[in-house]
């Protein structure tokens, strides 16, 4: 599996796939959640990381963003669980863009897990996300 630059016009399709990965992962997030997150992370957020994607047929199936050696975000279409696209990131993160951190929700196990497996290992708590929110993030780093 390939991972390759994602571009700012593939920012809308980008932005789909988070939606839906959340929508299928982060169940503690509310409506009003997502849709205050959505128009930061298509304004700002995309912008502040290196974008990465896989693809297939010209679909995007999943996402990462690297920002000074940690992965900031990382998702994948919720079709495409479970077929190696959050492994092929993860691994190109770490190998090509030196990645060694990464925050996780603590409400979100799948994630936990799936770095875990990845070599990760919990380092630290926040009780409340970057912005504030009572959503407690598990900080890792790379064992």
């Amino acid at each position: 599996m390939r991972t390759e630059t994602a571009e700012r016009t593939d920012y809308e399709e980008l932005i789909e796939v988070w939606e839906r990965s959340v929508r299928a992962t982060h169940d503690f997030l509310a409506e009003s959640d997502i849709a205050e997150l959505r128009p930061l992370i298509l304004t700002q957020y995309f912008d502040a990381v290196e974008l990465r994607c896989v693809r297939r047929e010209a679909r995007i199936l999943g996402f990462s963003g690297v920002a000074d050696g940690v992965l900031e975000m990382l998702f994948v279409a919720p079709e495409s669980r479970n077929m190696g696209v959050g492994r092929a990131l993860c691994e190109h993160a770490v190998k090509h863009q030196s990645v060694t951190r990464v925050d996780v929700n603590e409400q979100n196990p799948q994630a936990l897990g799936f770095y875990e497996h990845m070599g990760f290992t919990v380092t630290g708590r926040s009780p409340v996300d970057g912005q504030g929110r009572p959503f407690p993030l598990l900080h890792m780093s790379l064992s």
